[in-house]
């Protein structure tokens, strides 16, 4: 398997995570719940109308959020129009809300990313050991994302955009927030010797995010490679192992508790 999306552990929990793989394409995106209403319907929508032509630059994304908007709200607020009320003030005042990470594979060599929020786009090479992402640090999953509303403007400041070199020791994949968090965080540990500063940074700020980190701390010495790359792709060839090497993560105080989508890119 090439992607994989699981809601939260509870009984009929929401998957507000999407995904959609193509030849050549991987898109995620992370529906936030936490503010308006129709995130997981956002998400979806989002993932399905990436184009196969890719996004480079900030003013291109904002015209393509822009031209597919529209038929979304409408159809939402038709939806909350006929429940009325508090829904339908809540669409009106708040909207929609979701991240987005797209990666597209323009040759051999070179893989063309897009973010906006928290869900990361990565490249790792199998012979250099080297882990590349699209985020900034772990200190900053302590801030609020940055978050594609399906009725207000872009901010610019959200959206990030780059290239990765690639070359046949290469895997390329995005994940939402919780993963990334977790990927990130365990090659950082692997290489204290130059993330020293920012694990301690991302420590200070005393969070959640600060516990997890400090977990992964007192694990015994761990190859990355084997432990956290080649586990999650193994597990992703079933759904019943996915979930439950994610439990053992969130049982470890290693992985914080949400959806979670990962999908790579075809090699």
């Amino acid at each position: 398997m090439k992607w994989i999306t699981i809601p939260k552990i509870e009984e009929s929990a929401v998957n507000e995570d999407a995904i959609n793989v193509l030849e050549n394409l991987v898109a995620i995106s992370d529906g936030a719940g936490g503010g308006g209403i129709f995130a997981d319907s956002w998400s979806k929508y989002l993932v399905n109308q990436i184009t196969a032509e890719p996004i480079s630059d900030f003013r291109s994304f904002d015209q393509w959020i822009g031209n597919i908007w529209e038929p979304f709200y409408n159809e939402c607020e038709t939806i909350a129009k006929n429940e009325g009320g508090m829904l339908l003030n809540k669409f009106y005042d708040e909207g929609s809300y979701a991240t987005f990470v797209a990666i597209w594979k323009l040759s051999d060599s070179s893989c063309q990313w897009i973010t906006y929020g928290d869900s990361v786009a990565f490249h790792y090479n199998y012979h250099t050991k080297k882990l590349e992402y699209s985020f900034y640090s772990l200190e900053d999953f302590d801030k609020p994302p940055y978050l594609i509303n399906c009725k207000d403007k872009l901010e610019e400041d959200g959206f990030r955009q780059g290239v990765f070199n690639i070359d046949c020791n290469s895997i390329v994949f995005a994940t939402s927030d919780a993963l990334a968090h977790y990927i990130i965080m365990m090659y950082q540990i692997c290489h204290q010797n130059i993330y020293k500063e920012e694990l301690n940074f991302a420590i200070q700020k005393r969070s959640k995010n600060s516990n997890y980190i400090l977990a992964a701390m007192n694990l015994i010495k761990f190859n990355f490679e084997d432990k956290v790359i080649n586990k999650l792709r193994n597990a992703m060839g079933s759904r019943i192992n996915f979930t439950r090497h994610t439990r053992k993560l969130i049982r470890s105080g290693l992985l914080a508790y949400d959806d979670y989508s990962i999908g790579f890119l075809k090699e």
